[in-house]
């Protein structure tokens, strides 16, 4: 009587044993977000996707109006045609009838140059003989170097004119021409911030804005999810992880689609550092256990496409 109790004891312990099995681990559907902000701010004009919708690198999500632009752009291109003109005034020198004036002024002053050199050498000729006072010679003289000094000050521009300006003006004008360059290519890159381009494929979530609001530098106009990025995130306690490990198979299942059956394959783990970070919605393990996040991505990402974002995923731990 006593082995009979004994063995039924024994068969309905190693029965309950047998039935124990694991709390599968509860986790969250999420995908990688993508926010499409300003870099100048601008009146929204149009709007060219809805909520919903899926987009391809380089799409035009919207359209912004930036009047201030225009005008930026017409002072910098009334600047650039400005230094140019000076900058090829600088490296051209003299204009033709520039030149004519000043090889005419060169002439007149070489024949009163001429003059006043035949006056003096007659006046040398003249004082040796002492036909004429030092003085009046001195006056000669000095009116010959007069008219010399002039003629060579003449020469001098006119071979300025001809080569252009010197070298440092010529740097400057230079200078003042690349800065008005750049002055209107920074306006031309501030023209096409007036479109907001999908950086990559996207799905769009939500949109922030509506025609006519104003967006700020920096305003978060569209948010959306980032194209095939949908992985699954479970926070599990330290006295469970030990069952997972890093590159393992895994099969998941989505409780709203009747427990749809997904392969997936455990990428990453770490500790988490905050209690937020915790998507389990009823932890009941010990507090002073640590908490891992545990990143699981699916093996094919077409058969999670139209799955929700954050709807409930179970991963149960054999």
């Amino acid at each position: 009587m006593k082995k009979l109790y004994f063995f039924s004891l024994m068969f309905l312990f190693f029965a309950c044993k047998n039935e124990v099995r694991e709390k599968p681990l509860e986790g969250k559907v999420e995908r990688e977000q993508i926010t499409i902000v300003t870099k100048v701010p601008g009146k929204v004009a149009e709007i060219r996707v809805q909520e919903g919708d899926f987009v391809q690198t380089g799409d035009t999500l919207a359209i912004l109006d930036i009047p201030e632009v225009d005008a930026k752009a017409e002072q910098a291109q009334g600047a650039l045609q400005s230094a140019e003109a000076q900058y090829h005034m600088a490296t051209k020198g003299a204009t033709r009838g520039q030149l004519v004036q000043l090889q005419a002024k060169v002439d007149g002053l070489k024949e009163q140059y001429d003059f006043a050199e035949k006056s003096i050498n007659r006046l040398k000729n003249l004082l040796r003989d002492s036909l004429v006072s030092q003085q009046q010679y001195d006056e000669t003289y000095a009116k010959y170097q007069g008219a010399k000094n002039q003629y060579l000050a003449a020469q001098a521009e006119m071979e300025e004119a001809r080569n252009g300006a010197r070298y440092e003006q010529q740097i400057m004008a230079l200078g003042q021409k690349e800065r008005a360059l750049g002055a209107v290519a920074e306006v031309k890159v501030a023209a096409r911030e007036k479109y907001l381009i999908a950086p990559q494929d996207m799905s769009v979530e939500t949109i922030n804005l509506h025609v006519g609001e104003l967006a700020t530098a920096g305003y978060a106009i569209i948010n959306g999810y980032i194209h095939n990025s949908t992985y699954f995130r479970f926070t599990v306690p330290e006295n469970r992880v030990g069952k997972l490990s890093r590159g393992s198979e895994v099969t998941l299942y989505v409780p709203y689609l009747d427990n749809k059956e997904i392969k997936g394959r455990i990428i990453a783990m770490k500790a988490l550092s905050s209690y937020a970070n915790i998507s389990t919605a009823y932890p009941d393990y010990d507090n002073q256990l640590t908490v891992f996040e545990v990143k699981v991505v699916p093996s094919d990402h077409t058969s999670v496409r139209d799955l929700l974002t954050k709807t409930l995923v179970v991963l149960q731990i054999q």
